[in-house]
């Protein structure tokens, strides 16, 4: 068994130091863990399980349970560790392949770190068959998943898992079982993985709001990560090291200054993660680059403004309505109105225009957007021809983009909406009865009722003629 004594004497002393910065717990899950572990097992208790399952576990992670310690106070009682922690030994064994793990368990692992996109597609193709039968699925579930001991969750249908056989055994690979394509974790060993887990939260770069995702990204000082860009010898490995430092807390300003000089004399292929940092960054220079991308790309500056600069949304209110008639994605549009609700401002007579785009996902998005103004009553008419639209999807988002707005001309293209979809079809129909039951009509009323038919006295609402 390989000898990781310093490590792990290191790992006990960064251990307590964790806790000590985190004291108010806001490294993802550490609120459950609490950087709690329990007593190590015991050589006995290891030997035991690795029988069971014919199995011989990494030197790495056994050296963790039997001299850092196993199990705690988290989520399916895990000791401190990334996300909600590392399970107990021997629990969560069955998480990937839920039947006859034992059969499974000891094969070699086919998952990779270089796996392509196109190679996982056919990994998954047979369990993705609608009517593959419980022994087919269990079959192809040991084979995806075989060899890999399940180690912690991270919440939802995702967990962390060692590889247990071949050439990448020790290594830490993130599972969603979901079945998207797995992420392998960029260090070595089990033990590389939790030290730098600790690393980061002793710098403060995990002690975020949200959840960091860590080991998604490669780790390191923002100095070994810059080198690493530099050094890279393929796009996807300076990739790799621009989305590291995109995960840091803050860079430096010799670090800044150094992106803003790749992004000067880079190629396409990583220009905007360079430029992606100097935003998120407020380098000196970022306003400047970012308005020249918009020349040619205006999602990239909207996304940018969004997840960077919202608060100051209303800065970008004049280039987003000298640059909104240029838009012609419907990813774009989308987030070009996500800003201008941060701007608030009455932007509807900006984007009413758009109800006659070509494409659906853009009228959706006006519908949607105008339902979120508080005049939206003002924009009636262009409801309306939401409602009378070819798409379902734009419908559906009229519909509900309606709600709370009792105009009786509505009730004519809501008669339209109820003859049209006789049966249910994408959540049409219930929003439909949302909308009537604000005029105290039904369904079954309006589709026998011919409204050009009946009187409307001018002090009466429909609704009233209902009642």
């Amino acid at each position: 068994m390989k000898d990781y004594s310093i490590q792990i004497e290191r790992i006990k002393s960064k251990l307590l130091e964790a806790a000590k910065v985190d004291k108010g717990l806001k490294a993802f899950g550490a609120s459950s863990h609490k950087y709690n572990i329990h007593k190590p097992v015991s050589i006995e208790e290891v030997n035991t399980f690795e029988r069971k399952y014919s199995i011989n576990l990494p030197d790495c992670y056994k050296s963790f349970v039997l001299q850092i310690g196993n199990g705690g106070k988290s989520y399916a009682n895990s000791g401190a560790g990334p996300f909600y922690g590392i399970y107990p030994l021997g629990d969560g064994v069955d998480e990937l392949v839920y039947k006859n793990t034992e059969k499974y368990i000891k094969n070699e692992s086919i998952l990779h770190p270089k796996m392509t996109n196109d190679y996982w597609s056919k990994v998954i193709e047979k369990i993705e068959i609608d009517n593959i039968s419980d022994s087919e699925y269990e079959k192809e579930l040991g084979k995806i998943f075989g060899g890999i001991l399940p180690i912690g969750s991270q919440g939802c249908s995702y967990l962390h898992g060692i590889i247990l056989n071949g050439t990448h055994k020790g290594k830490v690979v993130n599972i969603d079982q979901d079945l998207q394509k797995p992420h392998f974790t960029f260090e070595d060993n089990f033990l590389d993985w939790y030290e730098r887990w600790l690393d980061e939260v002793i710098s403060k770069d995990l002690l975020i709001e949200s959840p960091s995702w860590f080991g998604y990204t490669m780790g390191g000082s923002e100095e070994k990560l810059l080198e690493a860009y530099k050094n890279g010898s393929s796009d996807i490995a300076k990739e790799d090291a621009l989305n590291g430092l995109l995960k840091k807390r803050t860079l430096n300003s010799f670090t800044l200054d150094s992106i803003d000089k790749l992004y000067l004399n880079t190629s396409k292929e990583n220009s905007k993660l360079l430029l992606q940092i100097l935003v998120k960054y407020k380098h000196k220079t970022w306003k400047e680059y970012l308005t020249k991308q918009g020349k040619d790309d205006l999602l990239t500056v909207f996304q940018y403004i969004f997840w960077y600069d919202k608060a100051n949304s209303a800065n970008w209110k004049e280039y987003i309505t000298s640059h909104i008639n240029q838009i012609t994605n419907p990813e774009t549009f989308r987030f070009c109105t996500y800003l201008l609700q941060e701007c608030n401002f009455d932007y509807g007579y900006l984007i009413k225009g758009f109800i006659k785009n070509t494409d659906k996902d853009i009228r959706s998005t006006v519908v949607y957007s105008l339902g979120q103004l508080s005049n939206k009553k003002d924009y009636l008419e262009t409801f309306i021809i939401g409602l009378n639209d070819d798409s379902n999807k734009v419908i559906h988002s009229s519909l509900q983009a309606l709600s709370g707005i009792k105009n009786e001309k509505l009730l004519i293209h809501y008669k339209k909406i109820a003859d049209r979809f006789p049966v249910e079809k994408d959540y049409i129909l219930s929003n439909l009865k949302q909308r009537l039951a604000e005029f105290k009509i039904d369904l079954n009323w309006i589709r026998k009722n011919d409204l050009n038919k009946i009187p409307l006295k001018s002090d009466k609402k429909w609704y009233q003629i209902w009642k």
